[in-house]
Protein backbone atom coordinates (compact mmCIF):
# COMPACT_ATOMS: atom_id res chain seq x y z
CA UNK A 1 0.00 0.00 0.00
CA UNK A 2 2.76 2.74 1.20
CA UNK A 3 4.47 1.47 -2.37
CA UNK A 4 1.21 2.99 -4.13
CA UNK A 5 1.02 5.86 -2.50
CA UNK A 6 4.31 7.11 -3.06
CA UNK A 7 4.02 6.05 -6.84
CA UNK A 8 0.32 7.99 -6.80
CA UNK A 9 2.23 10.98 -5.18
CA UNK A 10 5.10 10.88 -7.46
CA UNK A 11 2.92 11.05 -10.48
CA UNK A 12 0.71 13.65 -8.70
CA UNK A 13 4.20 15.76 -8.44
CA UNK A 14 4.95 15.43 -12.14
CA UNK A 15 1.46 15.93 -13.53
CA UNK A 16 1.22 19.28 -11.34
CA UNK A 17 4.48 20.35 -12.29
CA UNK A 18 3.98 19.84 -16.44
CA UNK A 19 0.69 21.46 -15.90
CA UNK A 20 2.30 24.33 -14.51
CA UNK A 21 4.99 24.73 -16.80
CA UNK A 22 2.47 24.75 -19.78
CA UNK A 23 0.05 27.60 -18.09
CA UNK A 24 0.30 30.33 -19.60
CA UNK A 25 2.05 33.58 -18.70
CA UNK A 26 0.33 36.67 -17.19
CA UNK A 27 -1.16 37.22 -14.42
CA UNK A 28 -0.16 35.16 -11.18
CA UNK A 29 2.95 33.03 -12.02
CA UNK A 30 1.95 29.41 -12.66
CA UNK A 31 3.81 28.11 -9.98
CA UNK A 32 1.67 30.03 -7.20
CA UNK A 33 -1.33 27.96 -8.28
CA UNK A 34 -1.40 23.84 -7.55
CA UNK A 35 -3.27 22.05 -10.31
CA UNK A 36 -4.77 18.91 -8.67
CA UNK A 37 -7.33 16.37 -10.14
CA UNK A 38 -9.27 14.67 -7.29
CA UNK A 39 -6.72 11.73 -8.06
CA UNK A 40 -4.21 13.36 -7.06
CA UNK A 41 -5.61 15.31 -4.51
CA UNK A 42 -5.87 12.10 -1.97
CA UNK A 43 -2.66 10.98 -3.39
CA UNK A 44 -1.03 14.13 -1.75
CA UNK A 45 -3.47 14.33 1.48
CA UNK A 46 -2.68 10.56 2.09
CA UNK A 47 1.24 11.83 1.80
CA UNK A 48 1.34 14.81 3.27
CA UNK A 49 -1.28 15.23 6.17
CA UNK A 50 -0.47 15.49 9.30
CA UNK A 51 -3.07 13.22 11.28
CA UNK A 52 -1.60 9.97 9.42
CA UNK A 53 1.78 11.26 10.56
CA UNK A 54 0.59 11.31 14.35
CA UNK A 55 -0.53 7.48 13.21
CA UNK A 56 2.74 6.44 11.88
CA UNK A 57 4.26 7.35 14.67
CA UNK A 58 1.50 5.68 17.03
CA UNK A 59 2.21 2.26 14.92
CA UNK A 60 5.74 2.68 15.70
CA UNK A 61 5.49 3.39 19.49
CA UNK A 62 3.70 0.12 19.31
CA UNK A 63 6.78 -1.97 17.76
CA UNK A 64 8.87 -0.28 20.17
CA UNK A 65 6.62 -1.42 22.87
CA UNK A 66 6.51 -5.35 21.64
CA UNK A 67 10.30 -5.25 21.84
CA UNK A 68 10.19 -4.06 25.50
CA UNK A 69 7.60 -6.61 26.16
CA UNK A 70 9.93 -9.44 25.19
CA UNK A 71 12.88 -8.46 25.97
CA UNK A 72 15.26 -10.23 28.56
CA UNK A 73 15.81 -8.50 31.93
CA UNK A 74 19.07 -6.94 32.71
CA UNK A 75 21.77 -8.41 34.44
CA UNK A 76 21.92 -7.15 38.21
CA UNK A 77 25.35 -6.48 39.50
CA UNK A 78 25.82 -6.21 43.43
CA UNK A 79 28.73 -5.27 45.57
CA UNK A 80 29.11 -5.35 49.31
CA UNK A 81 32.03 -5.00 52.61
CA UNK A 82 30.41 -8.27 54.68
CA UNK A 83 31.88 -8.73 58.17
CA UNK A 84 32.45 -5.30 59.53
CA UNK A 85 33.34 -5.02 62.88
CA UNK A 86 31.15 -1.77 63.41
CA UNK A 87 28.68 0.10 61.50
CA UNK A 88 29.87 1.49 58.63
CA UNK A 89 33.58 0.48 59.45
CA UNK A 90 34.07 -0.09 55.86
CA UNK A 91 37.55 -0.64 56.75
CA UNK A 92 37.02 -3.54 58.84
CA UNK A 93 35.54 -5.71 56.96
CA UNK A 94 36.70 -9.51 56.64
CA UNK A 95 35.22 -9.68 53.08
CA UNK A 96 34.59 -8.23 49.87
CA UNK A 97 31.62 -10.06 47.77
CA UNK A 98 30.72 -9.06 44.20
CA UNK A 99 28.17 -10.97 42.45
CA UNK A 100 26.24 -11.12 39.25
CA UNK A 101 22.46 -12.73 38.69
CA UNK A 102 20.79 -12.85 35.60
CA UNK A 103 16.99 -14.19 35.13
CA UNK A 104 15.57 -16.08 32.05
CA UNK A 105 11.67 -15.61 32.25
CA UNK A 106 10.33 -19.22 31.11
CA UNK A 107 10.35 -19.32 27.11
CA UNK A 108 6.45 -19.61 26.52
CA UNK A 109 5.74 -16.32 28.34
CA UNK A 110 8.24 -14.53 26.22
CA UNK A 111 6.32 -16.14 23.27
CA UNK A 112 3.24 -14.91 24.43
CA UNK A 113 4.68 -11.50 25.02
CA UNK A 114 5.31 -11.43 21.09
CA UNK A 115 1.74 -12.36 20.65
CA UNK A 116 0.74 -9.65 22.24
CA UNK A 117 3.06 -7.13 20.34
CA UNK A 118 2.07 -8.86 17.27
CA UNK A 119 -1.89 -8.29 18.16
CA UNK A 120 -1.19 -4.96 19.29
CA UNK A 121 0.68 -3.82 15.90
CA UNK A 122 -1.88 -5.23 14.02
CA UNK A 123 -4.51 -3.20 15.60
CA UNK A 124 -2.48 0.06 15.32
CA UNK A 125 -1.98 -0.88 11.69
CA UNK A 126 -5.72 -1.51 11.27
CA UNK A 127 -6.63 2.47 12.66
CA UNK A 128 -4.33 3.05 10.69
CA UNK A 129 -5.72 2.04 7.45
CA UNK A 130 -9.06 3.38 8.94
CA UNK A 131 -7.89 6.76 9.47
CA UNK A 132 -6.50 6.75 5.64
CA UNK A 133 -9.88 6.19 4.61
CA UNK A 134 -11.18 8.62 6.34
CA UNK A 135 -9.08 10.76 5.04
CA UNK A 136 -9.29 9.97 1.62
CA UNK A 137 -12.70 9.82 1.94
CA UNK A 138 -12.79 13.60 3.30
CA UNK A 139 -10.46 14.65 0.44
CA UNK A 140 -12.54 13.44 -2.27
CA UNK A 141 -15.80 15.45 -0.79
CA UNK A 142 -13.96 18.04 0.31
CA UNK A 143 -12.46 18.43 -3.57
CA UNK A 144 -16.59 18.15 -4.76
CA UNK A 145 -17.17 20.79 -2.12
CA UNK A 146 -14.75 23.13 -4.03
CA UNK A 147 -15.71 22.00 -7.65
CA UNK A 148 -19.98 22.46 -6.09
CA UNK A 149 -18.76 26.40 -5.25
CA UNK A 150 -17.25 26.78 -8.47
CA UNK A 151 -20.33 25.29 -10.25
CA UNK A 152 -22.80 27.90 -8.02
CA UNK A 153 -20.38 30.19 -8.75
CA UNK A 154 -20.65 29.73 -12.94
CA UNK A 155 -24.31 29.44 -12.86
CA UNK A 156 -24.46 32.40 -10.61
CA UNK A 157 -22.22 34.44 -13.20
CA UNK A 158 -24.79 33.02 -16.02
CA UNK A 159 -28.04 34.56 -13.88
CA UNK A 160 -26.44 37.90 -13.82
CA UNK A 161 -25.94 37.97 -17.12
CA UNK A 162 -29.34 37.12 -17.41
CA UNK A 163 -30.83 39.76 -14.95
CA UNK A 164 -28.59 42.01 -16.78
CA UNK A 165 -30.24 41.45 -20.14
CA UNK A 166 -33.73 41.57 -18.70
CA UNK A 167 -33.30 45.22 -17.48
CA UNK A 168 -32.06 46.43 -20.66
CA UNK A 169 -35.14 44.76 -22.18
CA UNK A 170 -37.21 46.29 -19.41
CA UNK A 171 -35.74 49.49 -19.75
CA UNK A 172 -36.28 49.49 -22.79
CA UNK A 173 -39.54 48.76 -23.10
CA UNK A 174 -40.35 51.18 -20.34
CA UNK A 175 -38.59 53.83 -22.27
CA UNK A 176 -41.03 52.75 -25.10
CA UNK A 177 -44.15 53.23 -22.71
CA UNK A 178 -45.22 49.30 -22.80
CA UNK A 179 -44.41 48.47 -19.06
CA UNK A 180 -45.00 50.36 -15.80
CA UNK A 181 -41.55 52.11 -13.64
CA UNK A 182 -42.28 49.13 -11.24
CA UNK A 183 -40.87 46.50 -13.96
CA UNK A 184 -37.89 48.22 -13.91
CA UNK A 185 -37.27 48.16 -10.16
CA UNK A 186 -37.98 44.75 -10.03
CA UNK A 187 -35.27 44.03 -13.17
CA UNK A 188 -32.94 46.17 -11.02
CA UNK A 189 -33.59 44.48 -7.75
CA UNK A 190 -33.23 41.38 -9.65
CA UNK A 191 -29.52 42.08 -10.67
CA UNK A 192 -28.89 43.56 -7.26
CA UNK A 193 -29.43 40.32 -5.87
CA UNK A 194 -27.46 38.36 -8.35
CA UNK A 195 -24.64 40.65 -7.10
CA UNK A 196 -25.07 39.89 -4.06
CA UNK A 197 -25.09 36.02 -4.48
CA UNK A 198 -21.83 36.16 -6.16
CA UNK A 199 -20.36 37.94 -3.25
CA UNK A 200 -21.62 34.83 -1.05
CA UNK A 201 -20.04 32.24 -3.76
CA UNK A 202 -16.61 33.90 -3.29
CA UNK A 203 -16.86 33.51 0.46
CA UNK A 204 -17.87 29.95 -0.09
CA UNK A 205 -15.11 28.84 -2.79
CA UNK A 206 -12.54 30.54 -0.37
CA UNK A 207 -13.68 28.29 2.68
CA UNK A 208 -14.07 25.18 0.80
CA UNK A 209 -10.25 25.68 -0.79
CA UNK A 210 -9.15 26.27 2.51
CA UNK A 211 -10.17 23.38 3.85
CA UNK A 212 -9.25 20.87 0.94
CA UNK A 213 -5.76 22.59 1.84
CA UNK A 214 -5.86 21.64 5.32
CA UNK A 215 -6.12 17.91 4.61
CA UNK A 216 -3.70 18.20 1.82
CA UNK A 217 -0.95 19.58 4.38
CA UNK A 218 -0.56 22.83 2.77
CA UNK A 219 -1.28 26.53 3.92
CA UNK A 220 -5.09 27.18 4.01
CA UNK A 221 -4.26 30.48 1.71
CA UNK A 222 -2.38 28.48 -1.06
CA UNK A 223 -3.84 28.72 -4.26
CA UNK A 224 -5.47 26.05 -5.93
CA UNK A 225 -7.04 24.99 -9.34
CA UNK A 226 -8.95 21.59 -9.69
CA UNK A 227 -8.97 19.85 -13.52
CA UNK A 228 -12.04 17.45 -12.51
CA UNK A 229 -15.53 18.83 -13.23
CA UNK A 230 -18.57 17.21 -11.16
CA UNK A 231 -19.89 14.19 -13.15
CA UNK A 232 -22.89 11.89 -13.09
CA UNK A 233 -20.88 8.87 -11.33
CA UNK A 234 -21.13 5.29 -12.61
CA UNK A 235 -24.42 2.81 -11.65
CA UNK A 236 -23.53 1.19 -7.63
CA UNK A 237 -22.25 -2.26 -7.56
CA UNK A 238 -24.80 -5.09 -6.19
CA UNK A 239 -25.03 -4.08 -2.16
CA UNK A 240 -24.61 -8.00 -0.98
CA UNK A 241 -20.86 -7.72 -2.98
CA UNK A 242 -20.06 -4.46 -1.28
CA UNK A 243 -21.51 -5.61 2.52
CA UNK A 244 -19.63 -9.13 2.05
CA UNK A 245 -16.33 -7.23 1.32
CA UNK A 246 -16.88 -4.62 4.42
CA UNK A 247 -17.14 -7.52 6.76
CA UNK A 248 -13.92 -9.10 5.32
CA UNK A 249 -11.71 -5.60 5.17
CA UNK A 250 -13.14 -3.15 7.34
CA UNK A 251 -10.35 -1.75 9.59
CA UNK A 252 -12.54 -1.84 12.69
CA UNK A 253 -13.09 -4.96 12.30
CA UNK A 254 -9.81 -6.04 11.92
CA UNK A 255 -9.06 -3.75 14.62
CA UNK A 256 -11.24 -5.41 16.83
CA UNK A 257 -9.97 -8.88 15.64
CA UNK A 258 -6.29 -8.51 17.05
CA UNK A 259 -6.99 -7.21 19.77
CA UNK A 260 -8.93 -10.14 20.91
CA UNK A 261 -5.80 -12.54 19.78
CA UNK A 262 -3.66 -10.24 21.99
CA UNK A 263 -5.99 -10.51 24.50
CA UNK A 264 -6.31 -14.52 24.42
CA UNK A 265 -2.82 -14.10 24.79
CA UNK A 266 -2.77 -11.58 27.67
CA UNK A 267 -5.18 -14.30 29.41
CA UNK A 268 -2.55 -17.25 29.00
CA UNK A 269 0.58 -15.03 30.10
CA UNK A 270 -1.26 -14.02 32.96
CA UNK A 271 -1.76 -18.28 34.05
CA UNK A 272 1.37 -18.72 33.25
CA UNK A 273 2.92 -15.81 35.47
CA UNK A 274 1.20 -17.37 37.89
CA UNK A 275 2.32 -20.83 37.87
CA UNK A 276 5.56 -21.35 35.99
CA UNK A 277 9.07 -20.91 36.93
CA UNK A 278 11.95 -18.56 36.34
CA UNK A 279 15.34 -19.57 35.74
CA UNK A 280 18.22 -17.88 37.77
CA UNK A 281 21.71 -17.87 36.89
CA UNK A 282 24.10 -16.30 39.08
CA UNK A 283 27.95 -15.70 40.09
CA UNK A 284 29.89 -14.59 43.33
CA UNK A 285 32.81 -13.92 44.10
CA UNK A 286 35.07 -13.06 47.61
CA UNK A 287 37.68 -11.46 47.11
CA UNK A 288 39.25 -11.82 50.30
CA UNK A 289 38.65 -15.53 50.90
CA UNK A 290 40.22 -18.28 49.33
CA UNK A 291 36.79 -20.16 47.49
CA UNK A 292 37.17 -18.62 44.04
CA UNK A 293 34.31 -17.90 42.54
CA UNK A 294 31.06 -19.55 43.14
CA UNK A 295 27.89 -20.25 40.45
CA UNK A 296 24.44 -19.94 41.76
CA UNK A 297 21.05 -21.72 39.58
CA UNK A 298 17.68 -22.27 40.26
CA UNK A 299 13.73 -21.46 39.59
CA UNK A 300 11.92 -18.56 40.89
CA UNK A 301 7.79 -18.73 40.52
CA UNK A 302 5.08 -18.19 43.19
CA UNK A 303 2.76 -20.53 44.73
CA UNK A 304 -0.85 -19.58 43.85
CA UNK A 305 -1.82 -20.62 47.15
CA UNK A 306 -4.93 -17.63 47.47
CA UNK A 307 -6.05 -19.10 44.52
CA UNK A 308 -9.43 -17.21 44.99
CA UNK A 309 -7.54 -14.42 44.60
CA UNK A 310 -6.32 -14.90 40.78
CA UNK A 311 -9.63 -16.68 40.19
CA UNK A 312 -11.94 -13.36 41.06
CA UNK A 313 -9.29 -11.27 40.22
CA UNK A 314 -6.42 -11.59 37.23
CA UNK A 315 -7.88 -14.62 35.86
CA UNK A 316 -11.85 -13.19 35.60
CA UNK A 317 -10.38 -9.95 34.14
CA UNK A 318 -8.47 -10.82 31.02
CA UNK A 319 -11.52 -13.58 30.72
CA UNK A 320 -14.13 -10.91 30.61
CA UNK A 321 -12.13 -8.82 28.88
CA UNK A 322 -12.07 -11.70 25.69
CA UNK A 323 -15.84 -12.06 26.04
CA UNK A 324 -16.16 -7.82 25.74
CA UNK A 325 -13.99 -8.09 22.47
CA UNK A 326 -16.03 -10.82 21.37
CA UNK A 327 -19.18 -8.83 21.85
CA UNK A 328 -17.86 -5.90 20.39
CA UNK A 329 -16.88 -7.78 16.92
CA UNK A 330 -20.42 -8.89 16.72
CA UNK A 331 -22.31 -5.47 17.19
CA UNK A 332 -19.42 -4.35 15.11
CA UNK A 333 -20.45 -6.20 12.05
CA UNK A 334 -24.17 -5.15 12.62
CA UNK A 335 -22.84 -1.77 12.45
CA UNK A 336 -20.69 -2.14 9.08
CA UNK A 337 -23.59 -4.20 7.86
CA UNK A 338 -25.74 -0.86 8.60
CA UNK A 339 -22.94 1.45 7.30
CA UNK A 340 -22.89 -0.33 4.05
CA UNK A 341 -26.65 -0.16 3.46
CA UNK A 342 -27.19 3.09 4.88
CA UNK A 343 -24.43 4.54 2.65
CA UNK A 344 -25.28 2.70 -0.25
CA UNK A 345 -29.42 4.28 -0.28
CA UNK A 346 -27.55 7.54 0.12
CA UNK A 347 -25.76 6.89 -2.73
CA UNK A 348 -28.77 5.37 -4.71
CA UNK A 349 -31.15 8.13 -4.26
CA UNK A 350 -28.47 10.88 -5.14
CA UNK A 351 -27.66 8.94 -8.06
CA UNK A 352 -31.60 8.81 -9.03
CA UNK A 353 -31.92 12.78 -7.92
CA UNK A 354 -29.12 13.80 -10.23
CA UNK A 355 -30.40 11.58 -13.38
CA UNK A 356 -33.93 13.15 -12.59
CA UNK A 357 -32.79 16.54 -12.48
CA UNK A 358 -30.76 15.89 -15.52
CA UNK A 359 -33.31 14.69 -17.71
CA UNK A 360 -36.43 16.28 -15.94
CA UNK A 361 -36.42 19.31 -14.73
CA UNK A 362 -33.71 21.17 -15.83
CA UNK A 363 -35.25 20.75 -19.44
CA UNK A 364 -38.18 21.98 -18.20
CA UNK A 365 -37.35 24.56 -16.50
CA UNK A 366 -34.94 25.98 -18.96
CA UNK A 367 -37.44 25.61 -21.87
CA UNK A 368 -40.18 27.45 -19.56
CA UNK A 369 -37.74 30.58 -19.17
CA UNK A 370 -37.62 30.33 -22.83
CA UNK A 371 -40.99 30.70 -23.12
CA UNK A 372 -40.97 33.19 -20.63
CA UNK A 373 -38.66 35.59 -22.30
CA UNK A 374 -40.10 35.37 -25.97
CA UNK A 375 -43.68 35.78 -24.68
CA UNK A 376 -42.32 38.90 -22.53
CA UNK A 377 -40.69 40.41 -25.41
CA UNK A 378 -43.96 40.30 -27.53
CA UNK A 379 -45.80 41.96 -24.62
CA UNK A 380 -47.27 38.61 -23.62
CA UNK A 381 -46.19 38.37 -20.03
CA UNK A 382 -45.39 40.11 -17.28
CA UNK A 383 -41.87 40.94 -15.83
CA UNK A 384 -42.91 39.06 -12.71
CA UNK A 385 -43.92 36.28 -14.45
CA UNK A 386 -40.12 36.36 -16.20
CA UNK A 387 -38.44 36.92 -12.99
CA UNK A 388 -40.49 33.69 -11.42
CA UNK A 389 -39.22 31.69 -14.54
CA UNK A 390 -35.70 32.58 -14.15
CA UNK A 391 -35.40 31.75 -10.46
CA UNK A 392 -37.39 28.40 -11.04
CA UNK A 393 -34.00 28.16 -13.26
CA UNK A 394 -31.69 29.39 -10.98
CA UNK A 395 -33.08 27.05 -8.37
CA UNK A 396 -33.06 23.60 -10.59
CA UNK A 397 -29.37 24.42 -11.71
CA UNK A 398 -28.75 24.92 -8.21
CA UNK A 399 -30.24 21.95 -7.57
CA UNK A 400 -28.59 19.94 -9.96
CA UNK A 401 -25.44 21.20 -8.48
CA UNK A 402 -26.07 20.25 -4.79
CA UNK A 403 -27.29 16.82 -6.33
CA UNK A 404 -24.42 16.19 -7.94
CA UNK A 405 -21.57 17.01 -5.47
CA UNK A 406 -23.96 14.84 -2.83
CA UNK A 407 -24.25 12.16 -5.54
CA UNK A 408 -20.25 12.03 -5.95
CA UNK A 409 -19.70 12.26 -2.29
CA UNK A 410 -21.92 9.75 -1.55
CA UNK A 411 -19.73 7.43 -3.61
CA UNK A 412 -16.95 8.54 -1.63
CA UNK A 413 -18.59 7.53 1.78
CA UNK A 414 -20.09 4.05 0.15
CA UNK A 415 -16.13 3.64 -0.63
CA UNK A 416 -15.19 4.36 2.81
CA UNK A 417 -18.26 1.92 4.61
CA UNK A 418 -16.92 -1.04 1.97
CA UNK A 419 -13.27 -0.16 3.01
CA UNK A 420 -12.16 -1.29 -1.03
CA UNK A 421 -12.32 0.98 -3.94
CA UNK A 422 -15.55 0.33 -6.04
CA UNK A 423 -13.89 0.01 -8.97
CA UNK A 424 -13.05 -3.08 -7.97
CA UNK A 425 -16.68 -4.55 -8.38
CA UNK A 426 -18.57 -5.29 -11.59
CA UNK A 427 -21.11 -2.55 -11.33
CA UNK A 428 -24.88 -3.04 -11.43
CA UNK A 429 -27.84 -0.53 -11.93
CA UNK A 430 -29.26 0.81 -9.32
CA UNK A 431 -32.22 -0.68 -6.87
CA UNK A 432 -35.35 -0.08 -8.01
Amino acid sequence: MRTSIWVCALACVANTASAQQSAPPGGRSPADTLLLSRRQAIATALMANPQLDVAREQTAQVRAQRVEGMALPDPAVSASLDDQTRLLGLGTAQSKNVSIGFVIPFPDKIRLQNAIGVANIHSSQAQYRLLQQQIVSATAQAYDDVLLAEMHGRDLVQADSLAQDFLRKTQARFNAGTVPRLDVIKAQVDVAQSRNDLIVNARDIANARSALNRLLGRPLGSLISLTDTLAVPAPLPDLDALEQAALRSRPELLDLQAQLRGAKANSALVRERSILPDITIGANRDFKGDQGTLYTAGLAFTLPVFFWQHSNGDFAETHHRELELAAATRDARAAVGQDVRTAYATADAALRQVLYIRDQLLPATQEAYRVATVSYGLGGLSALDVLDARRSLLDAENQYAEALAAANSARSDLERATGVPLTSFAPGAPRE
